[in-house]
């Protein structure tokens, strides 16, 4: 759950927004070729680099039974996902890794995956680890951040006690988005406490943190006002968003602050992130939701916000794709869907539109997704 509302909403209300259009079913653009895992990438500045190579994955093996069959909206077109996809499955209490046709690669918790004493509930957002081994999981309304070794399927790592918010050592109260950095630690935004901690490997309290539990205001380093997210964007440096005052600020772990902005026109940003040079991507945490892309200035490059019945509804995350399009989990509208920014309409799409559940091809709330390694938010981003 996401758990503040942004202040001021009927004033925002009133700006002019590019409201876009998109086809009620998934649309295929004929206007540009996509990548695939052989061909070059664009980091949404132009060039072309090589594309990543990909190696075998610990949920490399034959699928089974009803997951041969794929289960996408009519009209999907799987070419335009470079491999699988993580989904934090919220209210189904499960994580999945399907691959671009829609059949299930992996689950989380299977019968038996959890011992005696754990529990796993309502994970909020979901990356792989540097090494691709591993997942990073914060239990958002149960207070804690998992680590999950995904061939075995166990939980071997957990920060904070499930059902028990505090801000002292061990303790987390709504974290959110929390990232593995390469030397094993965890970064991760921790709302309701007004801050954003840094935790070494293994640890149970906190090596540093910024902002202030009894400081809920935008001045940082000092302090954060209710971050929800806080994702490396390369070069050492992250993208921290702040739920109160609607603020994006680039940081790095040393103090430093290089800029702040607000998003033009977004009620609620959520788990802001970077495409390119100075190119920004947030999402409206709202009904009617919107993707925006933006720069350093608070600028809007790009928006995407269908309205009526083609409406988002609280999209949370959304994150670039080597092709240059976007991936984005519509919460409410329990689905996962890919933009084509050149024609605003969704390429692709796992889940039924507003409609809730929890057999293959159906989601209830995701609030969360990564790309599958080679191209995670970490080997993108932590450079």
């Amino acid at each position: 759950m996401r758990v503040l509302v942004a202040a001021a909403l009927a004033s925002v209300l009133g700006l002019a927004l590019t409201a876009c259009t998109t086809a009620s079913q998934p649309t295929r653009s004929a206007q540009r070729p996509h990548a695939s895992a052989s061909s070059s990438t664009t980091d949404g500045a132009g060039g072309s680099t090589p594309a990543p190579t990909a190696t075998p994955t610990p949920w490399s093996h034959v699928l089974h039974g009803r997951h041969k069959v794929g289960h996408l909206a009519p009209g999907s077109d799987p070419s335009v996902l470079p491999g699988d996809l993580l989904i934090a499955d919220k209210l189904n209490n499960r994580l999945l890794i399907v691959d671009p046709h829609g059949r299930m690669r992996w689950q989380f918790p299977r019968p038996g995956d959890l011992r005696a004493h754990q529990s796993f509930k309502i994970p909020d957002d979901a990356f792989f680890t540097p090494n691709g081994k591993q997942i990073i999981t914060t239990e958002e309304d149960d207070y804690v951040v998992r680590v999950i070794d995904i061939a075995q399927h166990r939980i071997v790592y957990t920060y904070g006690r499930p059902g028990v918010p505090g801000d002292g050592p061990n303790r987390l109260w709504n974290p959110d988005d929390a990232v593995m950095l390469r030397d094993g630690s965890i970064l991760t935004a921790d709302i309701k406490n007004q801050r954003i901690l840094l935790i070494d490997k293994g640890a149970h309290h906190p090596k540093r943190h910024w902002g202030d539990v009894n400081h809920g205001y935008h001045d940082p380093p000092h302090f954060y006002g209710a971050p929800n997210g806080v994702f490396p964007i390369g070069k050492h440096r992250f993208l921290a968003t702040e739920i109160r005052g609607d603020w994006v600020d680039e940081i790095d772990l040393h103090g430093h602050v290089y800029w702040s902005a607000h998003p033009g026109g977004v009620l609620y940003p959520s788990d802001s992130n970077r495409i390119g040079p100075n190119r920004f991507l947030t999402v409206d945490y709202s009904s009617p939701g919107q993707i925006v892309t933006f720069n350093r200035h608070g600028h809007v490059l790009w928006r995407y916000a269908p309205s009526g019945s083609r409406a988002l509804d609280h999209p949370s995350l959304a994150l670039p794709l080597p092709n240059g399009d976007i991936v984005c989990n519509d919460d409410y509208n329990h689905r996962v869907i890919v933009v084509d920014p050149h024609t605003n309409k969704i390429v692709w799409q796992y889940g039924h539109t507003g409609v809730s559940g929890h057999k293959a091809g159906y989601l209830d709330n995701p609030d969360g997704l990564d790309l599958a390694p080679p191209y995670s938010l970490a080997d993108r981003r932590l450079r």
